[in-house]
């Protein structure tokens, strides 16, 4: 976004503190994990009683398996379940576990879908890709990219042409973002999800649902449980561990005991489970359990959908204004829908970073990138909402014509 980068020195509920003192409210939230706010009690308290007995044990801990089945408890999908360190890993061993399961090698994603740095994932992969302006897969043996198919998000049509053309027969896994977050916040369509589903039945492939970031975030069962749409798969990230590096891959028992050592698909790492990592995660899923606050976010985020939308055509500014449980997303498009990838990058990305530069001159930290989503948590209250759209006039206002 140019200028200088901030670096972050404290925080605490919806706020951070730089090194030089300055306040932001934040709606970023370390990119999703911290739902209930920063410096969380319990879960400060949690990690603190788990830090007395250790860091790290290289081995199985109680903790562990609360987690596992504290989790398979709200994400009825997940039989079995597998800890890794972070939503990377969690994504490149669910698919290599779909390939074994299978016997197949090609691999459909999404444009615009991100599901971590792995090679045969940085195709049309959004985030840091669009935002950066860099080739899908630098780097990438050439033999590794042709595994991997990309096709437009939202557009059922498309990919069953790709299906015909490939032969369905040959593909392993599709592997979507059930709720996008790395082109901008883009929502499935009526039936897509669904779509989905009954292709990956009718030829045998397997269905993982990347829930990094929808996970927990736009309902306690995640984007599977709003949209009544059952993964084989399902791969999670940072927000089951409260911000401590975590991640988590799970899915059908049958697909799972094909994992080392029940089965011959080898992973492993060494801070897998790690018990910080679990007493965090468990804390921050029960407390969403017990304070169920997806209403507070669905009234919240609609409130500020709707008011953005009011500001864009009192200040004649293009924009496109999204939520979803507690993700926000905004477009400077004339698109009134933002449907897919192709639609994502119509946004003016020059406008962004002149509203993102005088947001954050006005104490707002938010997701620096025009293909990013920004997050609500528990702290977030109305009247933070209210001074977001009274900066956000201020900093419509001053654009650039």
């Amino acid at each position: 976004m140019g200028g200088k980068p901030i670096f972050i020195n404290e925080a605490h509920g919806a706020t951070l503190t730089d090194v030089d003192g300055n306040i932001f409210y934040d709606f970023v939230n370390s990119w999703g994990p911290i739902i209930n706010g920063h410096s969380c009690p319990e879960i400060i308290e949690s990690v603190s009683q788990a830090l007395m007995h250790g860091t790290s044990f290289g081995a199985p801990t109680s903790l562990e398996i609360e987690l596992a089945e504290l989790i398979c408890k709200l994400v009825p999908s997940i039989a079995m379940l597998r800890m890794v360190s972070s939503g990377t890993e969690a994504t490149m061993s669910a698919i290599r576990l779909a390939r074994a399961y299978t016997k197949r090698d090609i691999l459909v994603k999404f444009n615009g879908c991100y599901h971590g740095h792995a090679d045969s994932l940085l195709v049309e992969a959004g985030s840091g890709v669009a935002t950066l302006g860099i080739p899908g897969s630098p780097g990438v043996p050439a033999d590794v990219a042709k595994l991997t198919i990309s096709v437009e998000y939202n557009d059922v049509e498309s990919l069953n042409d790709v299906l015909s053309r490939v032969g369905a027969e040959k593909v392993a896994a599709i592997i979507v973002e059930p709720v996008a977050g790395n082109m901008g916040l883009v929502l499935p369509e009526d039936g897509f999800l669904q779509a989905l589903r009954r292709v990956c039945d009718n030829h045998g492939i397997v269905l993982i649902f990347d829930e990094v970031m929808s996970g927990f975030r736009v309902a306690l069962g995640g984007a599977q449980a709003r949209y009544a749409v059952t993964p084989d798969l399902t791969t999670l990230g940072k927000v089951i561990g409260g911000g401590l590096p975590v991640g988590a891959f799970g899915g059908r028992k049958d697909i799972m005991k094909m994992l080392a050592p029940s089965g011959s698909v080898y992973q492993a790492g060494t801070l897998s489970g790690n018990p910080l990592a679990m007493a965090a995660g468990i804390s921050q899923l029960k407390l969403l359990e017990k304070r169920n606050p997806y209403p507070q976010f669905e009234e919240l985020s609609n409130y500020w959908v709707g008011q953005m939308r009011k500001l864009a055509v009192r200040v004649s500014v293009p924009i496109c204004a999204v939520a979803c449980g507690s993700l926000l997303g905004l477009f400077f498009t004339n698109l009134s829908h933002v449907r897919n990838y192709r639609d994502a990058k119509t946004t003016n990305a020059n406008l962004f970073k002149h509203f993102y530069l005088s947001m954050l001159d006005q104490g707002f930290y938010l997701a620096p990138s025009a293909f990013e989503s920004n997050f609500l948590s528990t702290a977030h209250t109305k009247e933070m909402l209210d001074s977001f759209i009274s900066a956000a006039e201020n900093a419509l206002t001053s654009l650039p014509k």
